[in-house]
């Protein structure tokens, strides 16, 4: 049995709807170039060593650079996300993702301040932060640098929360203005406080257990070895990267 990874016609068909209109020429065969881009990025391969079911590296890495700096793999997410159909409950989470030296490297000559890549105590990093339903379904992303703090990316989100009852967080999210920003939005916050404040923060500790399914979110998205581990120095390629995994595991 093959190990290869090939979209099937219902998912080809959801795909479709956002796929950029060819001119001139016609486009190489959509189903083998993006099934051969998948497989790249879920396994952390070099562009070089794809099999050769897929056709020439090459062309799969033309696409990959091309629909990347157009945001074509953020809007598919973005299109299929906008169905979640949420009316009850979302949560906000960030996590880690470690920086390869492929994508730190020439740092001062390329502009590496541009890159969204910075020092943590665990190395050189990028941080997600990401916006779930219920399921633990993604519904929006953001990347920051790595010491970039939680309440920074949820300004960045606040804008796209879904129109839900209580939003879920950790401690990372109480702050005086992100609660007003809920409450502004109708949206009950569900988020411990922290220990610093002088008069303690209730909240639903039996709701709050539910924030696991972000946390269950983001490892299955760091499955994909080229989301754990980033290899591309573009920030915009990188989020394609994300958005691509997210599509492919949660929304297809």
């Amino acid at each position: 049995m093959s190990d290869l990874y090939w979209l099937d016609d219902l998912q080809m068909a959801r795909l479709d709807p956002f796929f950029p209109k060819s001119h001139g020429r016609p486009r190489v065969d959509d189903r083998r170039v993006l099934s051969g881009i998948i497989f790249i990025n879920r396994n952390g391969l070099r562009w070089r060593d794809v099999p050769k079911e897929y056709g020439p590296h090459k062309t799969l890495y033309n696409r990959w650079k091309r629909w990347s700096e157009k945001g074509v793999f953020a809007r598919i997410m973005a299109g299929l996300a906008a169905e979640h159909g949420e009316e009850k409950t979302a949560m906000i989470d960030a996590t880690y993702l470690k920086a390869h030296r492929t994508a730190t490297s020439m740092g001062v000559k390329k502009g590496g301040r541009g890159r969204l890549i910075g020092r943590t105590k665990g190395g050189m990093n990028t941080k997600l932060h990401a916006i779930c339903d219920s399921r633990g379904r993604p519904i929006s992303f953001f990347v920051t640098a790595g010491q970039v703090s939680d309440y920074i990316g949820a300004r960045a989100l606040v804008s796209s929360l879904p129109d839900v009852d209580w939003l879920l967080g950790d401690r990372g999210y109480d702050t005086d203005w992100f609660r007003g920003a809920l409450k502004d939005k109708g949206i009950r916050a569900c988020i411990p406080g922290r220990k610093q404040r002088k008069t303690s923060i209730r909240y639903d500790k039996r709701r709050y257990k539910r924030r696991n399914r972000i946390e269950i979110m983001f490892g299955r998205l760091k499955d994909w070895r080229r989301v754990a581990t980033r290899y591309d120095r573009c920030p915009k390629v990188f989020l394609s990267a994300i958005a691509l995994a997210a599509t492919v595991i949660f929304w297809l």
